[in-house]
């Protein structure tokens, strides 16, 4: 009887722990939202004009046109360069014979010097290999020159670009290039190469002027500063090679800022939720992050009645989080909504409003937490995660 009453009373224990075991997963969110420019323009003034100024005025047509002058060219004076290359051959052969002849003077000098000295002196300059030696130099070969092959130039080789194509290249979302609202003008310098440590570094000033309607907006120089390039010095690089590279470089950037200025975006993110996933008294908890999670992916920029629609069903969510946080006993770690529950929706409502770029609720999420902080065990990745947390929404910049 007592065995039976000890096996009822620690199943009774199990029950309990398991009832008050709340488990809580995270799942990873993607949404998307419309990223609103710097500068506004209308609609229907989303037109404008690019002029680039650089030094680049090079085509593949005229480097392939170049290149069959410049083979022409070898050709025509192959038959001058062979004539003179074997000129040069007898001419080196005639050196031989003289260069021959002074080697064997000099070793008859040396062996004549070398035998006026005692047994043990040419003992000892013969050990150290100081005795003389004839030494002929190696018979000149003759190698005669190979006419020319044509070979198709590497293009690689180039900095094949012009204006015409660098204006082709600047781009703004959604505008088109008919008309003159915006007038954008960008002037482009050569790429300068420097070495440093063994390393190269280059710049490119890059100088943007850009008009709303007549009206300067934007003038700025950048890339004045040196930039890490290679590893290798600067005679180890192939320079043209680099400058394609960093010219790349200097119009995804330049249409990266133009793009932030006066082009909507719809840019892709992730948030970080929790749930958790007990039957029974958390089943609005579960409604919660349905209706947080399912919303968040409805999210459309391009569709401001999906967007709104979105926004009401999270809200359903947000409220059910914010009525839970209400039951929450702080200071039983084993009730029902205990704060591990709460943690867990400080969490969830601290990262959703950074989400949505809200950071004074999120703030506001913060300060209420930290309230009741001393009765919540963070482990070393929460610790991490709320630190993250603070750094986003005190950021400045």
């Amino acid at each position: 009887m007592k065995l039976n009453y000890l096996l009822g009373f620690v199943f009774f224990l199990s029950l309990f722990a398991k009832a008050n075991a709340q488990s809580i997963s995270s799942e990873v969110v993607e949404y998307q939202l419309l990223r609103e420019p710097k500068i506004m323009i209308e609609n229907g003034s989303r037109q404008y004009s690019v002029a680039v100024t650089s030094p680049y005025n090079l085509t593949s047509d005229e480097v392939y046109a170049q290149s069959k002058v410049d083979f022409q060219n070898e050709l025509d004076n192959f038959d001058k360069k062979a004539a003179n290359s074997e000129k040069e051959f007898q001419q080196k052969l005639v050196d031989y014979d003289s260069d021959v002849a002074k080697a064997k003077e000099k070793y008859k000098l040396e062996s004549e010097e070398f035998k006026k000295l005692t047994l043990l002196e040419r003992l000892t300059l013969t050990d150290k290999g100081q005795n003389p030696r004839l030494r002929i130099p190696n018979r000149p070969i003759y190698v005669a020159p190979t006419k020319p092959v044509y070979q198709e130039p590497n293009l690689q080789d180039y900095v094949i670009i012009d204006n015409n194509v660098l204006v082709s290249q600047v781009n703004i979302d959604g505008f088109t290039k008919d008309g003159n609202y915006l007038t954008i003008t960008l002037d482009i310098k050569k790429t300068n190469f420097q070495d440093n440590s063994g390393q190269t570094y280059a710049n490119q000033p890059t100088t943007l002027i850009v008009k709303q309607n007549g009206q300067e907006k934007i003038n700025k120089t950048f890339f004045q500063e040196y930039k890490y390039i290679s590893s290798s010095p600067t005679n180890n690089i192939n320079k043209p090679r680099e400058e394609q590279q960093h010219l790349k470089k200097v119009i995804a950037f330049i249409n990266e800022y133009l793009n932030e200025t006066f082009a909507f975006k719809t840019i892709r993110y992730s948030v970080r939720l929790q749930s958790v996933k007990n039957k029974g008294q958390y089943d609005d908890l579960e409604k919660a992050d349905i209706y947080v999670s399912t919303n968040l992916k409805k999210l459309n920029p391009t569709n401001p009645q999906i967007n709104a629609a979105a926004f009401t069903g999270m809200q359903k969510g947000i409220d059910i989080w914010r009525e839970t946080l209400a039951k929450v006993n702080y200071k039983d770690s084993k009730a029902d909504f205990n704060p591990k529950i709460g943690k867990f929706i400080y969490f969830n409502l601290m990262n959703l409003n950074l989400a949505l770029d809200k950071k004074a609720e999120a703030e506001k999420v913060l300060n209420e937490m930290q309230e009741n902080l001393i009765y919540m065990k963070l482990n070393s990745t929460e610790e991490t995660e709320l630190k993250a947390i603070e750094n986003q929404i005190y950021k400045t910049t």
